[in-house]
Order: C-alpha cells, then sequence, then structure tokens
C-alpha cells in the first residue's frame, strides 16, 4: 500500500502532534521513529510498524531506502521534502525514511527477567528522568552492557519522545523499557525474582555512599538505581536499596550525570563478570 501526500492533511498533522505531544503519543499508543540505525533495529527487532513515510522529489533515495522500501509490507506514504523536513525535526537535512511505530508498554508486574540458577539478570532503575536525551543514552548503555530491562520511576521523561528514540540509537527495540510509580513497586518485584530463585540486590549509586562501586560484589542479580539528574537519590529511594556505592571522582567537577554513572555502574557489573570479551 502506496500512498501520496503534498497538503497538511488530517494524517500529517498528527504526525506532527507525535513529535512533541506526549498525551497524544501516549492515547493513540504511536510514536515516530527517525534515523538509519533505530529504524533498521526497530525492523530487526519485528518491533510493529504502522507506516513508513518517505521523501518524494527530484533527490534520488539511497540504496538503504530504496531497499527498505522495496522489501517490507509495511504501508508506506509519500510526502513533499518540506513536510517530511517538519516530520524529521533536522533544519539542515530532509530524512529519507521517518516510521510511524506502535507502543510498547509492559508491564511490570508481568516481568520475569532471568531464569533460577542459569543467570543474574541486571535491570537498571532511572529515577524521575528529567531529560529525554539522558533517558535515551541510559537505555543505549544498558543495551550495550547487556542489561535485560531498564524501569522508569515516577514521571520522567518519555521513552517514545524522538529525543529519547534518537538517543537510543535503536536500543529501545531490544532492550525492554517499563514504567514504575516509586520504589514500592521496585521492591515489590525485586520480592518476586527472589521469590522465583532468583536473589538479587537493589543497588543504589549515591556520591554520599559508604562504599566505592568497584569494591562492591556485583555477582547476584542487580537492580542498578540511578537518582534524578537534578536531586540525586532521594531518601526514599535510599531505604529501599540494599546497598549504596558511590563513583569515586577526581578534578573539579561536582557530580557526574545520571547516564554516565549509570555506564560506569553497567560497566562495573560487566567487568567483575567478565561478560564481555569484544
Amino acid at each position: 500500500m502506496t500512498r501520496r501526500v503534498s497538503t497538511r492533511n488530517a494524517s500529517v498533522q498528527v504526525w506532527q502532534a507525535y513529535l512533541n505531544n506526549r498525551t497524544k503519543r501516549h492515547r493513540d499508543g504511536r510514536f515516530l521513529v527517525q534515523g538509519v540505525r533505530p529504524i533498521t533495529q526497530a525492523l530487526a527487532n519485528d518491533w510493529p510498524l504502522e507506516t513508513l513515510l518517505y521523501r518524494l522529489g527530484n533527490q534520488e533515495l539511497s540504496s538503504w531506502a530504496r531497499e527498505l522500501l522495496d522489501t517490507t509490507d509495511v504501508p508506506q506514504v509519500g510526502l513533499v521534502p518540506e513536510l517530511m523536513a517538519e516530520l524529521g525535526e533536522k533544519a539542515a537535512s530532509v530524512p529519507e525514511v521517518v516510521a510511524v511505530a506502535v507502543s510498547r508498554q509492559p508491564e511490570l508486574t508481568d516481568y520475569t527477567p532471568g531464569e533460577p540458577g542459569e543467570d543474574a539478570p541486571v535491570v537498571v532503575v532511572f529515577d524521575r528522568p528529567n531529560s529525554p536525551g539522558n533517558l535515551g543514552t541510559l537505555i543505549r548503555s544498558a543495551d550495550a552492557f547487556g542489561a535485560s530491562g531498564v524501569i522508569v520511576t515516577g514521571h520522567g521523561a518519555d521513552q517514545f519522545d524522538p529525543q529519547t528514540v534518537r538517543a537510543s540509537t535503536g536500543s529501545l527495540f531490544s532492550v525492554p523499557v517499563l514504567r514504575a510509580p516509586g520504589p514500592a513497586q521496585v521492591v515489590e518485584f525485586r520480592d518476586r525474582q527472589v521469590a522465583r530463585g532468583i536473589p538479587t540486590r537493589i543497588v543504589g549509586t549515591d556520591e554520599h555512599a559508604p562504599s566505592t562501586v568497584y569494591d562492591h560484589d556485583f555477582s547476584e542479580a542487580t537492580i542498578l538505581v540511578v537518582g534524578n539528574e537534578t536531586s540525586g537519590m532521594s531518601s526514599a529511594w535510599a531505604q529501599a536499596c540494599d546497598d549504596l556505592v558511590t563513583i569515586p571522582m577526581g578534578g573539579t567537577a561536582s557530580s557526574l550525570g545520571a547516564p554516565s554513572a549509570g555506564a560506569i555502574g553497567l560497566y562495573e557489573i560487566a567487568r567483575q563478570r567478565r561478560t564481555f570479551a569484544r
């Protein structure tokens, strides 16, 4: 199915709303995917795509875009360059393809990573992330270092915000991202994992913690908690954690950014377990 659109009709207005209207994205269960790698990763991970929007005009499409459009059965809509430029959000260039994807929102109550006696899954919690870009970056790190999933707590950034999707460079489509109101639900998740026969500890990163991240034993299943970018680890989270660790710093910086702290924690877990030998 292919059609061509040259005016800002009702469908185009809906797609444009997905760029910055979180309520509209969640109500429709749809979001936009921009960029070669995110779109490629969405297809590679069998993420449901509703429509592929592609650029019309005299400029020839790349071999990647042409092959994508020729080999997929996802419905396609051709848009004039002016409309594609608006959906791509890049002033300097017009995207070749933008995908309209269907949201997947798994429930934490149904989430059961790992198998008893076989592995020790790692899950990352990001508490009330302010920035969609920071959330996407942490999702990317979670994917890179083998985490089983990411839990976003509180009313933080939306994982389906275009900035999050771009910053994840497609990792959003390979790592489950779940939502939870706060620490209580994550503690319940930890208890369910323990009841399944997977010993699990909640470990928070905090600059005032008594021990360092590299002195902590991460051999057991771990829920790694990263605090809010502005306020850090809340008192409620500090009480919910089984352990608190700090990341030693030098220089004049007052603190690490939340995605950096999460990446360092994930790397240390992978290093201790010798997870990767790339």
